[in-house]
């Protein structure tokens, strides 16, 4: 039996953003500056640098302008923010920033809870934000959180999910990232969520990436389910930073290293050296209060011991 995988597959590196912002320690400036640089020479070809949100709202990112001035700008990397509002765009064109991200949900309950907004006021605040941003020729992805489950309303129908793609598409957004934001989805529910998007919908598979927490452990067989419907953008974060914030005690986000173990042991090309990544998480991993989640990494800690 033969199954189509792709040759390769593009990696984006949550950890310094998605991965700190949900650490409960507050990481200095200098280590979180360290930390970007080596997942850069590590050959990662995105790395989402920090979040130019409320530092109140954030304080495990409020030195986003700083770090941004501080690291060194690889030309073969891309280094996109977070970015929640106008005066948070205005900040992040200031500190020289030329790629961004904007955040809304594929629930009313979840945008409510976490921004105070419903999705289509959410959607509204974009508009400005993504208009300045195709003015100063600053490329714009778009994360959807709660694709396939939320916590507050349980299961979200796919159409909630294909209406959100659909408009943020509309506004101007070049890339979609749907999130599995509380680690609940399985490969048959990837698969009926990316053929309505991609087939029904007609979705370029270029346009689209996913975003796995790994949560009840299924991560790993969601990407390759993902993989085998043609998407071949992966997001995932060094060591497994991140946690999961309703669900305490359990894995985050998808470990970079275990993605990319997997994807070497395929013969999938990424880019990434796996030696120079591990290196990268190592620097960090003092600073966490706790072992890094990933399993390649702390095999590769006991190998080394």
């Amino acid at each position: 039996m033969s199954v189509s995988w792709p040759e390769r597959v593009r990696v984006v590196e949550v950890g310094p953003r998605d991965g700190l912002q949900n650490e409960k320690a507050q990481v200095p400036t200098a280590e979180k500056i360290r930390f970007i640089d080596l997942l850069s020479e590590a050959g990662l070809p995105v790395v989402e640098a920090t979040s130019f949100v409320s530092p109140r709202a954030i304080p495990q990112l409020s030195d986003a302008s700083e770090v941004m001035q501080s690291i060194k700008l690889l030309e073969s990397v891309e280094y996109p923010v977070l970015v929640p509002n106008s005066k948070g765009m205005e900040r992040a064109l200031a500190a020289g920033v030329r790629a961004i991200a904007v955040f809304t949900a594929a629930s009313e309950e979840f945008t409510r809870h976490n921004i105070n907004a419903t999705i289509a006021q959410s959607l509204e605040n974009f508009r400005p934000v993504i208009e300045l941003a195709r003015q100063e020729g600053v490329s714009v992805r778009g994360y959807i959180s709660t694709v396939f489950g939320c916590p507050y309303e349980g299961q979200v129908a796919p159409e909630k999910v294909a209406d959100v793609a659909l408009a943020l598409l509309e506004l101007g957004v070049s890339e979609l990232s749907l999130g599995d934001t509380i680690g609940v989805a399985t490969p048959k529910q990837v698969i009926e969520v990316l053929d309505l998007l991609l087939s029904h919908h007609s979705i370029p598979a270029s346009q689209l990436a996913v975003h796995f927490h790994d949560t009840r452990g299924t991560a790993l067989a969601n990407v390759l389910a993902a993989l085998q419907v043609g998407i071949t953008t992966v997001d995932s974060s060094a060591g497994g930073l991140g946690g999961c914030p309703y669900a305490p005690g359990a894995a985050g986000n998808l470990a970079t290293e275990d993605l990319v173990y997997m994807l070497n042991g395929m013969g999938i090309e990424t880019g990434v050296d796996l030696e120079k990544l591990v290196a990268a998480t190592r620097t960090i991993a003092p600073f966490l209060g706790h072992t890094p989640t990933s399993k390649y990494y702390q095999a590769a800690m006991s190998a080394s011991n």
